[in-house]
């Protein structure tokens, strides 16, 4: 049984519904006289389980593309599907009640919807060299956020850096 995009299409859904500016207006249904309530966005999963379950899985699959490299168009979509999740994510990261400060949050967030955005497009053009050369940028913005908001991060026992 092939499962392919039915694994990441609702989270893919769900982070563009998230994504949407909250104080856009809300669209009119024509002839209506009033404008519709807008909703918004709202937290559904702790940050543990948006990283564990989105953006680890994510992010996994542009760090070992050379090991695990798509072969067929499904795989790619698959791919293309999860760069996208990734880049997508950083939004997430970004998005009220989410955000733990306006300034270093919002910049370590940064290099994660940029790297995230360049390997969506390297995903896009199957393009194995894009997506490896992503690699350390990705790398980096995981390491820099996590010593910026984990705390004892890349400590070992007794408090020594590993």
């Amino acid at each position: 049984m092939r499962f392919g995009h039915a694994r990441w299409l609702p989270a893919v859904a769900l982070g563009l519904a998230l994504a949407q500016d909250p104080q856009a207006p809300a669209s009119q249904t024509p002839g209506a006289t009033e404008p519709q309530t807008t909703v918004a966005p709202a937290r559904v999963g702790s940050m543990a389980e948006l990283m564990s379950k989105i953006i680890y899985p994510t992010s996994d699959a542009v760090f070992y593309i050379e090991t695990r490299t798509p072969k067929t168009d499904a795989e790619w979509d698959d791919l293309q599907g999860k760069t996208l999740m990734l880049a997508e994510s950083a939004n997430l990261l970004m998005m009220p009640g989410r955000a733990r400060d306006q300034d270093r949050w919002m910049a370590d967030t940064k290099l994660m919807l940029d790297a995230g955005t360049a390997a969506f497009r390297a995903a896009k053009r199957h393009d194995v060299a894009g997506l490896v050369a992503v690699n350390d940028a990705l790398y980096e913005s995981c390491v820099t956020c996590h010593r910026h908001y984990r705390p004892n991060y890349g400590r070992g026992r007794g408090g020594a850096r590993e």
